[in-house]
């Protein structure tokens, strides 16, 4: 017998509620899991929440077994503490991603954001990104799954808006590929975002070298490269070189125009440490990395100021492409992120 979603929902708060009393308690529970799907509704194309856990009063984690990517992964929510589950109201959204060789664990793991948003009225989403590189792969031009860029700005989206009170006026920010997700899903899906912000991510995808940059990040990983977004050496006028552009910040950066977008992006220039940052050697890959990245940012700026297009920038000069850095440049931006999605501070 199917319990109506009511009993379900009344069921789940006197979990939490259990939950949060033992811990004030200082007793040690095992992580409340559930799976009770008729509490939850569905994204359009069948994507459904198949289990949450609350990690503490702030923080939950839950499965979305998703169509688009063929799988199940997980995506962790930080809420503010005006958040309730019986409430019919809805809340600003800022979904960060996380970079190359992370989880959607990496932003709580590697910076204090959950204290950062604990002062401030707004949701925090942080999808599972894996190596997927912010795009429906182009699989020899065959499309299917996985298909990373429905995951996050269909599946998961969605989810949030019908199920856990998200709502429509949302921002985003990354790191390294994350950064660059975020710039081109704002390119690509007009008005999704009222901001977009990048930390060293590659902006112009077709620079020199850094296809070729890329292409070997992705095969280190054990992922065949071509997969992505195809062969970046084809012929101009191929549906390869077609899918490259169609991917690429830098050549979908007049689609900002008009949109009223806010965008920002940063990186590191110099080959050099910055602040925080080990002495390292000049071949460090962190350094090298950023070498090419920050190249990139630099043609991105330019390409946004010949088109007219408003922007704020941080071309800082020194600095790894490392923790250390985005740490500082998420904090610096985070009141403006805030305002642009009218989130309020307590």
């Amino acid at each position: 017998m199917t319990m109506p979603a009511s009993s379900h929902r009344r069921r789940g708060l006197r979990r939490i509620g259990a939950v949060l009393a033992a811990a004030a308690l200082g007793a040690t529970l095992a992580p409340v899991v559930t799976a009770e799907a008729a509490t939850f509704k569905p994204a359009d194309d069948g994507a459904k929440i198949t289990a949450y856990k609350w990690l503490n009063a702030q923080e939950f984690d839950f499965t979305v077994k998703s169509p688009a990517l063929g799988s199940s992964q997980n995506v962790r929510v930080l809420v503010p503490k005006t958040w309730r589950w019986t409430s019919h109201a809805t809340w600003p959204v800022l979904y960060v991603f996380h970079g190359g060789h992370d989880t959607y664990t990496s932003w709580t793991r590697n910076t204090n954001i959950a204290t950062t948003a604990k002062a401030w009225n707004a949701m925090v989403v942080m999808p599972e990104g894996a190596n997927g590189s912010y795009t429906d792969w182009f699989n020899y031009g065959k499309g299917g799954s996985p298909k990373w860029e429905t995951f996050h700005t269909q599946e998961v989206r969605q989810l949030i808006e019908r199920n856990y009170h998200g709502g429509g006026i949302r921002a985003a920010m990354g790191n390294s590929s994350g950064g660059e997700g975020s710039i081109t899903y704002a390119e690509r899906h007009p008005g999704l975002f009222k901001y977009a912000a990048s930390f060293s991510g590659p902006l112009s995808l077709r620079s020199p070298g850094v296809p070729a940059m890329l292409m070997y990040t992705d095969a280190n990983l054990g992922v065949d490269p071509y997969r992505i977004w195809g062969n970046p050496w084809a012929p101009s006028g191929s549906a390869d070189a077609a899918n490259w552009t169609a991917h690429d910040p830098w050549a979908l950066a007049g689609r900002l125009k008009g949109t009223g977008t806010g965008i920002f992006f940063s990186s590191g220039t110099s080959g050099k440490p910055g602040p925080g940052d080990p002495n390292v050697a000049p071949w460090d890959i962190g350094l090298l990395s950023e070498v090419a990245v920050g190249t990139t940012n630099v043609a991105f700026r330019d390409q946004m100021q010949k088109l007219g297009i408003p922007f704020t920038s941080d071309i800082y000069g020194n600095g790894r492409h490392a923790w250390p850095a985005w740490r500082r440049e998420y904090l610096k931006l985070w009141p403006t992120l805030m305002k642009s999605i009218g989130a309020k501070k307590f």
